[in-house]
């Protein structure tokens, strides 16, 4: 992998969004020009208490360190819903494997099996350990926060472009695809693959990643330029996704991005919320203000892997690519179709 420049990202403040007008104001220009220019952006101000992050972090490392009995016990393997535990190899970008272990949650729901709608079965219950009560019930507390903190900057990105606040509303639904990626990058030695995950692109409206502080996370602020995303302690790494994209005629812009493995002994630990549409939307394009809309690229789509404006089709088609040993056996039937999309 190519090296990255140190460079840092903006850094926004939650809290000045309901401070005086002036704050206000200024907080919201700040929030267009970095999800513009650059996609990628620290949060700090968001109200989550330093000891939630913390809990979250320890229970996280607490489940790696299980045995790989009991980790494999809940393997996303036996989930139709992508749900569970992946060993470090497992997941895909861009045609080689990720060097990541990882535990995927979602909002929990009663499954789904529609065959006209194959991908209502992405809604489902999640797997947990049972040897580790703690993590359900911190997890789902973590889950409500940071859909609190994720809906607020998402109605605040509408207030940037000068949209009603609740414009976005109706793709968020009320059953949005919320989604929780607990991470570990195990260290790599000299010679091996360093991919932690893959360049890419995220599929929903927003990221929020907690980070620990070990470096790793790459943006490509142009192309081949790479900039390192590192550690800001008790801050949010935000990042727009696809659909915020698709939503604004490219506007607002998705980010490709990737994640280094550490080396040696050292380890990386990170936790992903993922804010997601319902799965049965279909995102428009938004009517942005002349002064807005001249600016706006389009949105860019890998060749390989392009984008739709059904939302449950396209995330669908991004979880058979990445996990080829669920899609085989729960999916095999769409497979081909699917991914021709």
């Amino acid at each position: 992998m190519s090296t990255a420049q140190t460079l840092s990202l903006p850094v926004i403040d939650l809290t000045q969004l309901n401070g005086d007008y002036g704050q206000r104001k200024a907080f919201l220009e700040k929030l267009n020009n970095a999800a513009r220019d650059v996609g990628f952006f620290y949060l700090t101000g968001h109200g989550i208490s330093q000891r939630l992050l913390d809990d979250v972090q320890r229970v996280s490392r607490q489940f790696f360190a299980l045995p790989e009995q009991e980790k494999l016990s809940v393997q996303m393997a036996n989930s139709p819903h992508f749900r569970g535990y992946n060993r470090a190899g497992s997941e895909i970008t861009r045609s080689q494997p990720d060097y990541r272990e990882q535990f995927d949650i979602g909002a929990e729901r009663p499954a789904i099996d529609n065959p006209d709608a194959p991908w209502e079965r992405l809604q489902g219950p999640n797997q947990w350990p049972e040897t580790l009560p703690e993590l359900r019930s911190l997890l789902t507390r973590w889950q409500q926060e940071m859909t609190s903190v994720a809906l607020e900057l998402l109605r605040a990105f509408a207030e940037a472009l000068s949209l009603p606040r609740n414009a976005f509303d109706d793709l968020y639904g009320e059953f949005p695809n919320e989604h929780i990626k607990l991470i570990r990058y195990p260290g790599r030695a000299d010679g091996e693959s360093r991919q932690g995950v893959g360049a890419h692109k995220d599929s929903g409206f927003l990221t929020l990643l907690l980070q620990d502080d070990q470096a790793g996370l790459q943006v490509e602020v142009t192309p081949e330029n790479w900039v390192d995303a590192a550690p800001l302690p008790g801050s949010f790494v935000v990042n727009i996704g696809e659909l915020l994209e698709l939503a604004t005629n490219g506007y607002l812009r998705a980010t490709v991005h990737r994640v280094v493995s550490p080396q040696g002994n050292r380890e990386r630990l990170s936790v992903a919320f993922f804010l997601g549409a319902q799965l049965n939307a279909v995102v428009p394009v938004y009517q942005l203000s002349e002064s807005l809309a001249k600016l706006a690229q389009g949105p860019t789509s890998d060749p390989l892997n392009p984008l739709l404006r059904e939302v449950g089709w396209n995330y669908l088609k991004g979880r058979l690519r990445s996990h080829p040993d669920v899609a085989n056996r729960f999916y095999a039937e769409y497979l081909n179709n699917t991914l021709r999309k």
